[in-house]
């Protein structure tokens, strides 16, 4: 059986994919631009190998090579980004599973829906935090809601968790600008509309407004008439300082900060020893119960000892070794992962971390 290629396969997210696929039993091919970090995780695995591959030059070659039953693309930013890579699965005859968040690139993958089908493929795009977690925990209590209305939201990682760039990137790349309108918000800008939400053991942490494919998928397949999500830092001055370059830009001041996602990060990173490795992600959901009188839901998942990045590979995780084992439930086709994880699986992928949900 041919193994899962991870594309970014040593970077943050890869690296635990990689580790949680060879845990599971499946053989993982470990790939990325750098041969020596590709070999080096490699060789730490049970039937893992290595592969150099740049996505941006002889994919369709490196596919033919390695024939792999499943494609894990984790090299964001996906902001401004085409399919390139989807469609050279679709060419090779293989599955695909990514970690996008980028609004427009998630809402629109199921443009390729029709080619996957005819390949007797599946493309899974958003298989992370957001819309595989968010989406877990609607489908666990929308049973109990005779009407769902509105779903507030964020996520706010601990300052010494380990960052990416991409990460970085994909933030820096909306700060200040207009987002398009979503469920209740006619005019929202990014990092703006900054609020302060409590969390069981992290406290009281600042949000503000991130783009997220949620905003467009959540409304349409749940009939929400309001939505709202945010993200933030744990340190207040870094924090409220992107929030006042987020003002700057939103004036029309050109601000590079895309550009300058680098050493945002390394001076983001220079800060660590005055935070904590606590972050977490809540949900508030809120619409009728079946009584008739209102009714809000809330669900908190807090992550400690720094491992908040083990929460977004996991719908990648699962779903990778779904399509590898050639399980049920995923049919062929191109589409988000919208309630395709189950919340009990989810949480128990996350068993082994120092991860607690209230």
């Amino acid at each position: 059986m041919a193994d899962v290629l991870i594309l970014g396969g040593y970077g943050n997210f890869g690296k635990r994919i990689a580790l949680a696929l060879s845990a599971r039993g499946v053989p993982v091919i470990v790939a990325g631009r750098d041969p020596g970090k590709a070999e080096a995780l490699a060789a730490q695995l049970p039937r893992a190998r290595a592969a150099r591959i740049d996505i941006h030059n002889g994919l369709d070659a490196a596919l033919r090579d390695l024939q792999p039953a499943v494609v894990i693309h984790t090299c964001g930013p996906y902001q401004g980004s085409d399919y390139a890579v989807a469609r050279a699965c679709l060419r090779a005859g293989c599955h695909y599973v990514d970690l996008a968040d980028a609004r427009d690139f998630v809402r629109d993958f199921s443009a390729l829906d029709a080619e996957a089908r005819a390949a007797g493929v599946t493309l899974i795009s958003g298989a992370s935090t957001v819309p595989g977690l968010s989406s877990a925990v609607i489908e666990r209590f929308r049973p109990d809601f005779a009407r769902l209305d509105a779903l507030d939201f964020g996520i706010s990682p601990g300052q010494k968790a380990e960052r990416g760039l991409a990460t970085t990137r994909a933030i820096m790349s909306y700060v200040g600008r207009a987002l398009r309108p979503f469920a209740g918000h006619p005019k929202a800008y990014g990092w703006q509309d900054i609020r302060r939400q409590t969390y069981p053991v992290m406290g009281k942490r600042w949000l503000a407004n991130c783009e997220i494919p949620d905003l467009d998928l959540l409304p349409s397949a749940y009939g929400l008439s309001d939505i709202r999500f945010g993200a933030g830092l744990e340190l207040a001055p870094l924090h409220l300082g992107l929030w006042a370059a987020s003002w700057l830009v939103r004036c029309g001041l050109p601000l590079p900060l895309e550009r300058l996602s680098a050493p945002l990060l390394r001076l983001s990173d220079a800060f660590n020893a005055f935070g904590s490795d606590i972050g977490g992600m809540h949900m508030i959901l809120r619409g009728e119960g079946h009584n008739g009188a209102p009714l809000e839901k809330r669900w908190f998942i807090i992550a400690e000892a720094g491992d908040g990045p083990q929460i977004p590979c996991v719908p990648a995780i699962l779903l990778a070794q779904r399509l590898y084992e050639k399980g049920p439930g995923l049919r062929t086709g191109a589409y988000s992962c919208v309630g395709l994880v189950r919340l009990e699986d989810y949480l128990k992928a996350l068993e082994p971390f120092a991860i607690s949900v209230f």
